[in-house]
């Protein structure tokens, strides 16, 4: 081929890397421009009032409060909601908002979620259905789904939903849901959020020992302890273990540090909520 060729598709390979520069480049002014308009909005009294009544909010400080409804007004206006035979009100975005910049409020990583898009809201749990494979018999079956996640959609039940919120209690769905957002924000949901490199030894050897006598007892079905303060559930896999060890700390974190003082403290170490509190 002729010298010619490869100076034209060069030249075509370098217009079109300029090109996708550019469109990046507009995107990035665009979303920073969005972020500058919304962060001069000021902040609803009537979303105020709902977070008065929520119990994880009354337990922030008024620095963290600040930065919370900062954070809170920024996921509502980036993220589309998606009602199902439900109407949105501000109370649902707000309760959503408010649990899943909880889990952001002193982490320094990408704010507000950047590649979720979409929340959507049902009025109560879903039915769903699943497939089991046991040694190649295939069985089917129907559970309660009150929640799901996947890197950019977030499914949620709103009764359960506004029942954690409203109440403090051991579970809570949006926590768990977002705690697997956090978990997806490495590209795939392991039970390793994004952590500096040197604290994942001493993260994998805790959680693993944990998660693995966890799974221990719930096979056995007995003997149960303390790890009754974690679950069955949890014992489904890593992701599910950090899940729903993430939504302890947040509700019960004076037990769990009882219980389990060596998961607490990584826990304590990544999300930095309750220092100098408990």
């Amino acid at each position: 081929m002729s010298s010619e060729y490869y100076s034209s598709l060069l030249s075509f390979f370098l217009i079109l890397g300029a090109l996708v520069f550019l469109v990046f480049l507009v995107f990035h002014l665009y979303k920073r421009n969005q972020i500058k308009r919304i962060s001069s909005l000021p902040f609803p009294p009537e979303y105020r009032d709902i977070l008065q009544k929520i119990p994880l909010f009354q337990q922030l400080n008024p620095q963290e409060q600040e930065k919370i409804s900062h954070s809170i007004l920024i996921f509502i206006n980036t993220k589309d909601f998606i009602g199902v035979s439900l109407k949105l009100t501000d109370e649902i975005k707000l309760i959503v908002a408010f649990h899943a910049c909880l889990l952001l409020v002193h982490l320094d990583i990408s704010q507000c979620y950047e590649n979720l898009s979409t929340i959507v809201v049902y009025p109560n749990a879903v039915i769903a259905k699943q497939v089991n494979n046991n040694g190649g018999i295939y069985t089917k079956g129907a559970f309660l789904l009150e929640g799901q996640s996947s890197s950019d959609t977030v499914v949620l039940s709103w009764s359960d939903a506004k029942k954690d919120a409203y109440h403090l209690q051991r579970d809570n769905v949006i926590i768990h849901e977002f705690a697997h957002e956090i978990d997806f924000l490495n590209g795939v949901a392991n039970g390793t959020p994004p952590l500096p490199y040197s604290k994942y030894h001493e993260w994998a050897q805790v959680l693993s020992h944990y998660f693995d006598r966890l799974q221990e007892v719930t096979l056995k079905n007995r003997d149960w302890g303390k790890y009754k303060l974690i679950g069955e559930y949890a014992a489904t896999n890593e992701a599910e273990f950090f899940a729903v060890i993430s939504e302890r700390y947040f509700e019960n974190p004076k037990v769990l540090k009882k219980h389990f003082p060596a998961l607490y403290n990584e826990l304590e170490d990544f999300y930095k909520m309750h220092k100098d509190k408990i």
